[in-house]
């Protein structure tokens, strides 16, 4: 599938539906880069991928400095991993979350000719899915998505080997205490005010609800809206071994290396 034929093409758009569960963030990271790898090269088509982590995890983003942004040891005392991604942004804590990636060509009619347009164009998969949910959401800023003027969802984009990767977060529970213990605060004597302030700017799934929600029920909620907004043909394909040997691969040698992690 080469940029100039996706130009021409037409919805419904068929993508692989991969619900691949909870993994370490090397793993997700690597299974990301795998599947980009595969479409680039012809051997699959887009995907559409849920996902989660465990252990929790900090991602830093591909051009941020790592001890800048991260409490090493802290992150060690409390069992949380910490992975650099392949996309920009910032520093993000994962647990409890579901995570999304969606990969296509550059030349796709849902990749857009800009960035902002297809972050925004693809994030409506995102509001369908929590309207689903019964909550209403809209696309703010570059590339957030807000409930009543606080953040429930942040993604972040890359695009290499001709193809459009996006991945982003959509909070199940919200844990900001837990978050600055990992996260380095500049000035440590606002450490307590970031705090309040995360707290009023930021929300769950199981806040705006009022009831534990399950990772199942945002995935199949997700799915619906992606397909609803993004006039996605969705086609249910497992992991090819290549694909999860590939993953594995560049988890072990990419991942979780010092060298990938202290790259910046």
């Amino acid at each position: 599938m080469t940029g100039s034929s996706g130009s021409l093409m037409q919805p419904p758009f068929p993508f692989r539906f991969i619900n691949s569960g909870f993994h370490d963030g090397y793993y997700n990271m690597g299974l990301d880069e795998a599947l980009l790898e595969g479409l680039a090269q012809g051997r699959s088509l887009p995907v559409l991928r849920f996902y989660s982590w465990k252990p929790p995890a900090v991602s830093v983003g591909y051009f941020q400095g790592l001890s800048e942004e991260v409490d090493l040891e802290s992150c060690r005392r409390h069992g949380v991993d910490v992975v650099r991604r392949i996309s920009g942004g910032g520093a993000v804590f994962h647990h409890e979350e579901l995570t999304y990636s969606i990969i296509m060509p550059l030349g796709h009619p849902l990749a857009g000719e800009s960035l902002q347009g297809s972050y925004q164009r693809i994030c409506t998969g995102i509001i369908r899915g929590l309207a689903l949910l019964g909550v209403s959401s809209r696309f703010a800023g570059i590339n957030d998505i807000l409930v009543e003027g606080r953040k429930i969802s942040g993604n972040a984009q890359t695009r290499r080997m001709g193809c459009v990767l996006q991945h982003g977060t959509l909070l199940l529970a919200s844990h900001a205490d837990l978050m600055f213990e990992l996260l380095r605060v500049p000035r440590e004597k606002l450490k307590d005010k970031c705090i309040r302030d995360v707290k009023d700017r930021v929300t769950s799934l199981k806040a705006l609800l009022g009831r534990d929600i399950a990772y199942e029920e945002v995935a199949n909620a997700l799915a619906q809206g992606f397909c609803q907004s993004l006039s996605l043909e969705g086609i249910p394909a497992p992991l090819q071994l290549e694909e999860e040997t590939r993953a594995r691969e560049l988890a072990a040698t990419k991942f979780a290396t010092p060298q990938w992690l202290y790259s910046r």
